[in-house]
């Protein structure tokens, strides 16, 4: 028999897709949870799956956890299938959704379920459908980015539908939660955990799926991010080495950011390290270097090559994100930006860039000139998004010495009982990450 690795990278996909659609469409379990690593095409799955089921006449309602992602998936489908009536359920604000859906005729927008009762596909945000009421269940929903979706959130809205695909990436970050769950901790209703957690806790024998290739993801990152963040559910990249290529018509002036962005070009990582020291959070030199990247990766002509695209495609501001760990320093950074001239790069923090794609990423490691290493910094999932946003290449831009805090940080989590552990730790996966980095390393006194 072939193995996954044997079979070229489209046929493995096809076949866990085929997998998934069969115990959705025939199986007669009450839920399927499938693990999407980034960029696997999950939104795709989405989008396929409702179709199916909406050919099949079988009515469902899509639960999603933001409005921007709600608005993405009637989107997807209107471009998929224009004549397929689709119901956008929304709240009473008057900004509630993205004002493209009024040019959709076959889109419908209320406030209220009912008057889209009997549409193929409803799809809202978790937390409008936990105000809905029904007298008939759904009998078919789907549940995307399930693992930002807290258990309380699922307990809110499993009432309406009898059956559902839950459809989420376990890499990201975990739910967000304003006040402390020590109290539920080990638990396992604790109604801080991800849906998906919850869901398995009670249900071990749910059939459980993943995709297994990654298509933004390319060659040279792939495996990193695998072996970093998915040593239980690995995924490899849907293109090889030298498929993908960044190339610059303005040749590098010697300086750090030039050398750094010329490296990145030929291994997909770099790594700008700035001398170690102890900073406020907002340091303004690793700020600057930050932007100094941005502006040169802009000024140097920049043009990417990939299979969706044989002729060069010039590398734009809006195909460069700066990813960070915190809100001031992407502030911070914003401001940097505006003094360079430079306008149209998306600067965020690690959540909200959470299911976006660009070619190049310039990264503020989360530890960079930190003096401890705190749960916040080392969360698994932060790092993971930060790393896994390109198609091409990442530059992390760091002060020297992580290593040495992450060694000398002592781990004072009090350990739970009967809570699971999470697998691999922070402090793993920054080792990990950071001694790959160091293979590209550029050394750099501003």
């Amino acid at each position: 028999m072939s193995t996954e690795a044997d079979v070229d990278p489209g046929t493995a996909a096809a076949r866990a897709t085929a997998a998934i659609l069969h115990d959705t469409l025939h199986g007669d379990a009450r839920g399927v949870v499938v693990d999407s690593p980034p960029g696997a095409g999950k939104s795709t799955l989405v989008v396929r799956t409702a179709l199916e089921l909406a050919g099949a006449g079988r009515p469902l309602m899509v639960v999603a956890q933001t409005n921007a992602q709600v608005d993405d998936l009637v989107l997807r489908l209107a471009e998929k299938d224009p004549e397929l009536p689709v119901g956008r359920l929304h709240s009473s604000d008057a900004d509630a959704y993205d004002k493209a859906l009024d040019d959709l005729p076959n889109v419908r927008k209320s406030a209220k379920a009912g008057d889209l009762a009997g549409l193929p596909v409803v799809i809202s945000t978790a937390a409008k459908w936990a105000h809905v009421k029904v007298d008939e269940p759904w009998r078919h929903a789907i549940v995307d980015e399930a693992y930002q979706m807290r258990s309380d959130g699922l307990l809110a809205v499993a009432g309406l539908f009898e059956r559902a695909l839950f459809v989420g990436d376990p890499g990201q970050l975990d739910p967000f939660a304003i006040v402390g769950s020590e109290q539920w901790a080990g638990l396992s209703y604790d109604p801080s955990a991800s849906a998906v957690t919850t869901l398995l806790a009670h249900n071990p024998d749910l059939p459980q799926h993943r995709l297994p290739v990654s298509w933004r993801l390319p060659a040279s990152a792939a495996r990193l991010v695998s072996d970093a963040f998915y040593p239980y559910t690995r995924f490899r990249s849907g293109t090889g080495p030298g498929d993908r290529r960044l190339s610059f018509a303005v040749p590098s002036d010697g300086s750090g950011p030039d050398r750094v962005i010329d490296e990145a070009a030929a291994s997909g990582w770099g790594l700008l390290e700035l001398p170690a020291r102890h900073t406020p959070r907002t340091d303004p030199e690793a700020v600057r270097a930050v932007a100094a990247v941005v502006r040169r990766l802009l000024d140097r002509g920049g043009a990417a090559t990939s299979e969706r695209s044989p002729e060069p495609t010039p590398l734009t501001a809006d195909r460069v994100a700066v990813g960070t760990a915190h809100r001031d320093q992407a502030a911070a950074v914003r401001a940097a930006l505006a003094e360079l001239g430079v306008r149209d790069v998306t600067v965020d923090t690690a959540n909200r860039l959470q299911g976006m794609e660009f070619d190049v990423t310039v990264v503020l490691h989360p530890l960079s000139g930190r003096p401890d290493a705190t749960a916040f910094h080392l969360e698994t999932g932060r790092l993971c998004v930060l790393a896994s946003r390109h198609r091409h290449a990442c530059i992390v831009v760091c002060r020297a010495g992580v290593g040495d805090l992450l060694d000398d940080y002592p781990s004072t989590e009090p350990v739970q009982l009967g809570t699971v552990v999470k697998f691999p730790d922070g402090w793993e996966a920054n080792h990990a990450v950071l001694a790959h980095l160091a293979e590209h390393r550029v050394a750099w006194r501003p």
